[in-house]
């Protein structure tokens, strides 16, 4: 068993912020990375409203260099899963990993939200066959090819647009009549030839044999359903929290969100979160790193008082 003064669970905004932070503070975090270093900002391809960076920058670059940071003042970044936690008896924690035990007198929960599914049929059978959750990661194979993008929400357009530099046709399936993203993702998707929309439409059943063929889709307003000859669905409708591991353990709401009070500590003594795993609300980069920062401060100051 190793034996640690702060373990971060999970390697996105948030817990690579307060591995920085934890790190200036002399504190040596450990952060396993779970199954995505990075998060979900891995994965997104354009970042344009993060400070500092006029001309936007890419989720794996942005990763990169607060991977460095963090690295350059001493936290260790372990690329592993927990696979199961003991919160119960207090500090010091256990914390198992595939290939590790770790024993941790605080700990902060940066473990993040994960791509919501559509839940119909076909979904699961032809994930990594034509449908999708990241477009950063497989647009590359729809070069020359049409595909459907579920959603209507920033991530929905912003994977959307990225999307229009393989595919031939990028048609957004959305339940609403008015999309949710913002206006400037709006106003480039709509000045996009490779882009249309399907308003007030849901997607029903995804049709294929071994890949992709087509999605059934039927209109709210009037209930006609239709048949629509595509080669990927990429599906962006929203995102919940990962939190199984600490179900029993931390305190949450009705959705599963850690619940957190004011300086990040959740209902156990010594256990901080920071992130989408407990921000139900705001869930973007900046917010993520502001509440790193602010649960790697409070951790360092309850460990203070502890010694």
């Amino acid at each position: 068993m190793t034996s640690e003064r702060l373990v971060i669970l999970g390697s996105g905004p948030a817990g690579l912020t307060a591995a920085m932070y934890a790190a200036r503070a002399d504190l040596e975090p450990v952060v396993i990375s779970g199954n995505q270093l990075g998060g979900q900002v891995s994965i997104t391809y354009e970042v344009e409203n993060y400070p500092g960076f006029p001309e936007g920058t890419t989720g794996p670059e942005l990763v990169e260099l607060m991977q460095k940071q963090a690295e350059r003042f001493g936290a260790r970044v372990v690329i592993d899963e927990v696979t199961e936690v003991d919160l119960r008896r207090g500090s010091p924690f256990r914390i198992q990993t595939y290939g590790e035990q770790y024993e941790a007198q605080a700990v902060i929960v940066g473990t993040g939200a994960s791509p919501r599914r559509l839940g119909v049929p076909g979904e699961q059978a032809l994930i990594g066959k034509g449908v999708s959750f990241c477009a950063t990661c497989d647009g590359f194979f729809f070069r020359g090819k049409d595909v459907v993008v579920v959603g209507g929400g920033d991530s929905a357009l912003e994977e959307g647009l990225f999307l229009t530099r393989f595919a031939n046709r990028v048609r957004v399936v959305h339940r609403r009549g008015a999309l949710r993203a913002g206006e400037t993702l709006k106003r480039r998707a709509g000045a996009n030839d490779k882009m249309t929309f399907l308003w007030d439409t849901v997607v029903e059943e995804i049709v294929g044999n071994g890949r992709v063929e087509g999605v059934v889709v039927k209109n709210l307003k009037t209930e006609a359903t239709e048949r629509l000859a595509t080669d990927g669905v990429f599906i962006y409708i929203g995102h919940f929290p990962n939190t199984d591991l600490f179900r029993d353990q931390l305190e949450m709401d009705e959705r599963g969100y850690l619940i957190t009070n004011a300086h990040m500590m959740t209902s156990v003594d010594g256990v901080f979160a920071a992130g989408e795993v407990q921000d139900p609300v705001y869930r973007q980069v900046t917010t993520s790193v502001g509440q790193g920062a602010a649960a790697a401060m409070m951790a360092e100051r309850w460990l203070a008082e502890r010694s």
